[in-house]
């Protein structure tokens, strides 16, 4: 429902389409950067077609008074610089009833869908409007008319775009700031606005990262100084964050040819002493698997960040999916215990990336970090993330000359001392075999039986702590997530609980090895538990159901992607349950 004309908003959305080329997302970019140097919050996601590059495009934006992890159902605002290919992206930013689209009139109809949702539609012509301007784009019109309806000064807007332009001149510079006037002047003739509340000063100043870019500062705060991968939408950010601030701190990123390169650089140069990562997709997931069953075997530390997408197959790209979660924790082949983790939202990519080195090298295991693109894209407003200790500590063999080196030693803890390649009397086999104590190939029954238990038994022996999950809120109904969708259930949570009803929220950043434990405390009391989940087959609900039981008033409500379940729709979910 739309608010009052002109009434102060606590959040607004809009979106800016155009085809590739047309700068929708970066008008989408200054527009958000602009609103966190007001002290606003805001999350900027884009939509672009298969190809990845060129086509359809579009930045869909929610800024709000507090912090926001996700999409709202409705836009309230639809900037059309063309209608070029509108077929294949109109279904992601649906315009609320009494919202506003505005489209250059010698663009194109508008598609259908619009009009039919009851819209009310200006016309303002992007194309001739900065023709007239020597050096205009219609995108920064586009810039002008947003920030015209929803408050953003001309000041906050010409930081970012100063900022943005002045290495291309003062005359550039110039013609944006004339083109954004140009827009602001239109939006004020409209007769509707969606003006954002302001907020208190603050010193502090808000982070603007996406998911990825965080995934590489955890990599770095966790001790990471060695990279390799292989390009793949949509982890492809975290290797363009990571190469040059690798090189910066005495480390270095190696574009391998593939994906099987990629991991086995990795386990070569952890082997070597280097806490190592690699990033990549599922498809790329699914051919590193005979390595991380290596790694495993071996016992070599290694980080891999799975930034999901739809499948099966390369599926599409540019979308998001939580559906690699089976062939995260169930694809090594044999029994080879390892740790998956998955980040509760873009700020949370930091912690548990930093958390996820912390592990690997403690327990010298490999560990899967499962974002997803709509973490891993999303491009956030929030408030500094808090510093924390977890730096990645492996046990080293500092080598005793009248000492036999054990590498794989049977330890109280499971973990065996790692010797450096290099070290006097450290030489060991390392490789994927069943082997002895000392490293050496073996068959024997008894060797098997020994390591496998020790790789079982430190895995399962680690003190996760608190850092399994998240539990909000209070109430005998539970939404029941993992990962990425915690922000849509976290705001559900949030907006049931306005309403008088009180829901509590539990969500999983610990995959694998399943917390029993935790879980069935957090879950203690609860009379019906909704399992919350992007995948077609319910592959979440169906790891839970492999470790525990859950109450008998359980409900699913899963879907596959592209479409991302949002608030309102698990809001909905709890409401009709509550009415039988």
């Amino acid at each position: 429902m739309m608010a009052p004309l002109n009434a102060p908003l606590e959040s607004v959305s809009f979106a800016i389409v155009g085809t590739g080329g047309a700068g929708a997302i970066t008008a989408g970019s200054i527009l958000q950067e602009a609103a966190g140097k007001v002290g606003w919050y805001g999350v900027l996601v884009r939509s672009v077609g298969p190809q990845i590059r060129g086509g359809e495009a579009a930045a869909l934006v929610r800024l709000s008074t507090t912090p926001a992890e996700c999409m709202t159902k409705d836009f309230d605002i639809l900037v059309a610089i063309d209608w070029k290919n509108a077929d294949r992206f109109i279904g992601d930013m649906p315009v609320a009833s009494g919202g506003l689209v505005i489209a250059d009139p010698n663009a194109g109809p508008v598609p259908g869908a619009i009009t039919d949702a009851g819209t009310s539609v200006e016309n303002c012509e992007l194309n001739a409007r900065a023709k007239d301007i020597p050096g205009g784009r219609e995108n920064m019109i586009a810039v002008g008319l947003v920030a015209g309806l929803i408050g953003l000064s001309i000041e906050s807007l010409m930081q970012v775009v100063t900022a943005k332009l002045a290495k291309k001149g003062e005359a550039v510079v110039e013609a944006g700031r004339k083109c954004i006037e140009a827009g602001m002047a239109q939006a004020a003739g409209y007769g509707q606005s969606y003006p954002l509340k302001p907020v208190p000063e603050s010193s502090d100043k808000r982070w603007l990262i996406t998911g990825n870019e965080a995934v590489g500062l955890g990599a770095l705060r966790g001790g990471v100084r060695f990279a390799a991968a292989y390009p793949i939408t949509p982890a492809t950010e975290v290797l363009e964050y990571l190469a040059p601030a690798l090189a910066s701190i005495g480390g270095a990123l190696v574009q391998a040819e593939d994906e099987l390169s990629s991991i086995n650089m990795i386990i070569g140069a952890s082997y070597g002493g280097r806490a190592s990562i690699t990033a990549t997709s599922g498809p790329g997931l699914a051919l590193m698997m005979e390595s991380l069953g290596l790694a495993a075997a071996a016992e070599v530390p290694i980080v891999v960040v799975d930034v999901m997408r739809c499948g099966p197959s390369t599926g599409i790209a540019t979308k998001s999916e939580q559906s690699d979660l089976n062939i995260a924790v169930y694809g090594f082949h044999g029994d080879a215990p390892h740790v998956v983790v998955a980040p509760l939202s873009v700020a949370d990519c930091l912690f548990t990336t930093q958390w996820a080195v912390h592990m690997a090298e403690a327990l010298q295991t490999p560990v899967v970090v499962l974002s997803d693109q709509s973490l891993g894209q999303a491009r956030v407003l929030i408030e500094r993330p808090a510093n924390v200790a977890f730096i990645g500590q492996r046990k080293i063999w500092q080598g005793q000359a009248d000492q036999s080196y054990d590498r794989y030693a049977l330890t109280a803890d499971g973990v065996s001392p790692m010797a450096i390649p290099g070290t006097t009397g450290g030489q060991y086999t390392a490789d994927g075999l069943t082997h002895t104590v000392r490293g050496t190939p073996s068959s024997k029954k008894s060797d098997q039986k020994e390591q496998m238990d020790k790789r079982r038994d430190k895995i399962d022996q680690f003190a996760f702590g608190d850092h399994w999950g998240a539990v909000e809120g209070t109430g005998n109904t539970v939404i029941l997530t993992w990962g990425s969708m915690t922000g849509p259930a976290r705001e559900a949570v949030r907006m049931l609980a306005r309403e008088g009803r009180g829901v509590k929220l539990v969500s999983l950043r610990q995959i694998s090895p399943f917390p029993v434990a935790a879980l069935g405390k957090a879950l203690a009391g609860a009379s019906r538990v909704l399992v919350v989940e992007q995948t077609h087959s319910g592959q979440f609900y169906r790891h839970i159901r492999a470790h525990m039981d859950l109450p008998p008033d359980t409900r699913q409500f899963n879907r596959e992607g592209p479409y991302l379940i949002g608030p309102d729709e698990i809001a909905t979910q709890i409401r009709d349950w509550s009415s039988l």
